[in-house]
């Protein structure tokens, strides 16, 4: 995984609530099982390997929600539960996947929904 490129602040400003957008996620994890919806286990077990070449397991996958700053839940799909790994990670190439393109500019990130006439879905600042 590459470095963090900027922290998206999604429900608050505690450390909690940070998720970082990380170009070098090839998914996007937490290790907060108990926010997970709609949850599949993997039929083969499955790794993430992270900067220090440690191993940690995937569990099982699935949505978590997320507070937009308008007041709605977004669900976050296909994230990985990583109950070892510190950081919650949102993978850029995973959002694109899903629609949505992802900017940055000298002040931080931006997140629009194309399907969705590039309407801004989210924003982070800059951290670093």
């Amino acid at each position: 995984m590459m470095p963090h490129m900027a922290n998206l602040m999604i429900g608050g400003v505690s450390d909690n609530n940070v998720w970082y957008v990380d170009s070098g996620a090839s998914n996007h994890m937490t290790n907060h099982g108990e926010w997970f919806r709609d949850t599949k286990d993997l039929k083969t077990p499955g790794f993430v390997e992270i900067d220090d070449d440690t191993a940690h397991p995937i569990t099982q996958i699935g949505k978590v929600p997320l507070s937009m700053q308008n007041g709605q839940i977004k669900y976050l799909k296909d994230v990985l539960h990583v109950p070892t790994i510190t950081k919650k990670l949102v993978s850029i190439g995973q959002m694109v996947e899903q629609g949505l393109q992802v900017t940055f500019n000298p002040n931080g990130c931006f997140v629009q929904d194309m399907k969705n006439q590039g309407k801004l879905i989210a924003k982070g600042e800059r951290n670093g």
